[in-house]
């Protein structure tokens, strides 16, 4: 069975609904996930990013939303909104690129961006990374993703 990532919230390569977005209330949509490889999955990692940044007609960088880890194999999901100290147990976060923790949701300048939500499986629970960049988590988890799985959304101002 294939690792999927969904959200109630949107389909994936639709659009993001306002409400999760900095047009509203900037809340994290709801995440649900199936598929995990049981017998070799010791962690999970999602990381939220927006290639398009900061114009899809000339991009220039990847912006990122939210970063988690070490989020455990038995999760299914993320609730809408979820606050830090509801994650599931053990799970870390990382900085996005407002320099904080937490989600950032799409809040693009011009034109409409892509946002992709990155689900991977390890094969190791990594060590506390003391909230950690994205390129900094991507380094510790290489060689050690097992499965993937992506959802896009989209929006626009």
């Amino acid at each position: 069975m294939a690792l999927i990532l969904s959200s109630h919230a949107f389909v994936n390569n639709g659009e993001i609904p306002r409400q999760h977005t900095c047009d509203g209330g900037d809340v994290s949509p709801a995440l649900e996930w199936s598929g995990v490889p049981a017998a070799t999955t010791e962690s999970l990692v999602l990381i939220v990013d927006d290639p398009d940044a900061p114009d899809p007609a000339a991009p220039r960088m990847t912006w990122v939303h939210w970063v988690l880890y070490n989020l455990p194999p038995s999760a299914t999901g993320l609730l809408e909104g979820i606050a830090s100290h509801d994650l599931p147990p053990g799970t870390l976060e990382g900085l996005n690129n407002w320099k904080r923790l937490g989600y950032g949701g799409p809040c693009p300048p011009v034109g409409r961006h892509r946002y992709f939500h990155k689900l991977y499986a390890l094969d190791m629970v990594l060590p506390d990374l003391k909230s950690p960049t994205r390129a900094q988590l991507e380094a510790a988890m290489q060689d050690h993703i097992i499965a993937s799985a992506e959802l896009i959304g989209t929006y626009q101002h």
